[in-house]
């Protein structure tokens, strides 16, 4: 198994991040939190989870290792393959999910694009003894966010800079699917990624 790749960061794209090892480049699919830390040129580490197909090799790639056992607790479920678990992480950090499940809160899974009410309420009992206990304290996705930017657009504006824009160019972008990010019942910072990159390719 690859525990985790150490090396420069070669390429970066929407959902997804090249990490140079020994002159390899290695392709890790991501989480929008996860490649907004990274930045073009500069070294990385992540930790990582090889998920094994018939047809595929595909490595994810993690920001520690708390989110990699996660992942991989997550995607051994009935249902729930590697590309949910890895939007389940995108939505909420591995405590929110513990203090979630510990919970029964299924408004928190049903954030998670792809899971529905029926789904979620299956998931928090299959969940319920292998997640683990929570570590400390959450602050309630509900609970009205601290005066500044919202955490979406920074997420995104570190993204954007990270693929090598001028922060004057994420600026614009962020402006441009302000509309869009709060239209969405549910913020998808994947989706406004791709979104953002349509309107920096049409100012160009």
């Amino acid at each position: 198994m690859i525990a985790f790749v150490q090396g420069p960061v070669a390429a970066l794209a929407p959902g997804s991040a090249v990490v140079e090892v020994g002159g390899v480049g290695l392709a890790l699919q991501c989480t929008p939190n996860t490649l907004a830390a990274l930045r073009l040129g500069e070294p990385a580490r992540l930790a990582t989870s090889l998920v094994v197909r018939e047809d595929s090799l595909t490595l994810y790639g993690f920001a520690d290792e708390d989110e990699r056992a996660t992942f991989e607790v997550l995607q051994a479920a009935p249902g729930v393959g590697p590309r949910l678990a890895q939007a389940m992480l995108g939505v909420h950090s591995p405590e929110a999910l513990r203090v979630a499940v510990a919970g029964g809160d299924e408004r928190a899974l049903i954030k998670v694009p792809g899971i529905g009410k029926a789904k979620a309420a299956k998931l928090l009992l299959e969940y319920k003894d292998k997640l683990g206990h929570p570590h400390g304290t959450v602050v309630p996705a509900q609970q009205p966010a601290a005066a500044g930017p919202a955490p979406w657009s920074e997420q995104l504006h570190a993204a954007l800079v990270g693929l090598g824009y001028a922060p004057r160019e994420a600026d614009e972008a962020v402006l441009a699917v302000t509309p869009e990010a709060e239209a969405q019942p549910r913020t998808d910072v994947g989706a406004l990624l791709k979104a953002a990159l349509r309107s920096l390719n049409r100012t160009r």
